[in-house]
């Protein structure tokens, strides 16, 4: 192997090491009785969710653990003032997901894309890993980027159907 790739190798692993470490500081940094809680939510979607990637980065004006996917978030872990969150883009995405399991965890908050919760027994563990596991196969790009056709579509046939106003002074 080339120096230049060893070192391409060194750096790309020192890199994920790095972002592997700001979810554990941004974890630790939590009030003790959310810490654990937290670093659980967080090993169940590195491991129930191998396409993304966390980070920590703000989203909503606060600071939060993002899972990426293709560079889209798709799942965050947020610890705030009165409570702690895991947003779940697919769930928003899916209604099925979100009627599935707003059910199998009446204890939690459920808004839109959200899951808001102050203690674990709100969250069984065993729950939120098969919500995480059914929203593995969701692919976001591809759900955004058919999304876009139909709104360009219905647009375009919108403009079609649209009386044409006369033309000023005529």
């Amino acid at each position: 192997m080339s120096v230049l790739l060893s070192m391409r190798k060194v750096n790309t692993n020192l890199i994920t090491i790095i972002r592997l470490l700001y979810p554990m500081d941004y974890i630790t940094g939590q009030p003790k009785d959310r810490q654990k809680i937290l670093y659980d939510l967080h090993a169940l979607i590195m491991k129930n969710d191998k396409t993304v990637t966390p980070v920590v980065e703000p989203m909503m004006g606060k600071e939060m653990i993002i899972y990426k996917g293709k560079h889209m978030m798709k799942y965050a872990l947020a610890g705030v003032k009165n409570h702690m969150s895991l947003h779940v883009l697919p769930m928003y995405m899916a209604p099925a997901i979100y009627n599935k399991y707003k059910e199998q965890l009446p204890k939690a908050g459920f808004q839109k894309g959200c899951i808001n919760f102050t203690s674990a027994e709100q969250v069984p563990t065993a729950i939120v890993a098969r919500l995480i596991t059914d929203c593995s196969v969701i692919d976001l790009e591809k759900i955004r980027e058919q999304s876009l056709l139909e709104r360009k579509a219905a647009k375009k046939a919108a403009t079609k159907k649209a009386p044409k106003k006369p033309a000023a002074g005529k």
